[in-house]
């Protein structure tokens, strides 16, 4: 692991401090990325308010970091044009070298994308086989029209690794034949970086044991046939679902 993930309302809006007490001297070893976009009152993409935070995170961490996030700019559609403008003169003033878009539910994004007059350097979205089809071409559309250089996942366990729904799955499917052997929650991880296609993915650090098999699982490949079978699989079923919706409105 080399980078860190966090953001300005984590733990009580004290996580990046607490993040600078943990790791003290060695948080220079990592690049650190965050996310502003919540505030005490709620969620806000006023600029002001934005480019303080962008500023206060720097000042809490003890330097730049390397990119910043909208966090959910979904909940205000109206404005995410002109908050990715204040993320990119963000960047502009050294405020942060890189900034993005994270966002758990792209659908509201995509049809205002096309109005962004500036390009981030990455987009995070949820990756895995949790996440519902439509969110996936969503967030591949929302990728693709924002032009980002990079894409990154994130909860590519839907917010619990032991959740009984896993033991019903069997991942290793996902995984190309001849590969060596993993344990479940790592094919998970590996399938994750092929459902949507992402260069890296965040995970959670509140369970050490669970952390570290994720950190010492090999480079494992996702079938690529398997994937594009399911992501099929998941376009028809939502397409069967819209027919039984118009069916039954007009029935």
């Amino acid at each position: 692991m080399t980078a860190v993930d966090t953001a300005y309302n984590y733990s009580r809006y004290e996580g990046h401090r607490a993040l600078t007490g943990e790791a003290g001297e060695l948080l220079d070893r990592f690049e650190v990325s965050t996310k502003v976009g919540y505030f005490p009152d709620g969620h806000d993409l006023d600029p002001d308010r934005l480019r303080a935070a962008v500023a206060e995170a720097g000042e809490a961490l003890g330097r730049v970091p390397d990119t910043v996030f909208l966090h959910n700019p979904e909940h205000d559609p109206g404005r995410f044009a002109v908050a990715c403008e204040t993320l990119a003169a963000c960047q502009a003033a050294g405020l942060c070298r890189a900034w993005g878009v994270a966002t758990w539910n792209p659908l509201p994004l995509v049809p205002v994308a096309a109005g962004v007059p500036v390009r981030p350097d990455v987009v995070m979205v949820r990756a895995g086989l949790a996440v519902p089809g439509p969110v996936l071409d969503a967030a591949e559309h929302l990728a693709h029209k924002l032009s980002g250089r990079a894409v990154w996942g994130m909860a590519p366990f839907a917010g619990d690794p032991s959740d009984p729904v896993w033991s019903g799955v069997d991942t290793g499917l996902f995984l190309e034949p001849g590969q060596p052997t993993v344990s479940s929650v790592q094919a998970r991880l590996a399938a994750a970086f092929a459902v949507p296609s992402v260069s890296r993915i965040a995970v959670g650090t509140s369970q050490p044991d669970h952390l570290a098999e994720l950190a010492a699982a090999p480079r494992i490949a996702a079938s690529t046939q398997t994937v594009h079978a399911y992501r099929t699989l998941l376009r028809e079923r939502a397409g069967h679902g819209k027919e039984s919706v118009r069916a039954t409105h007009h029935g």
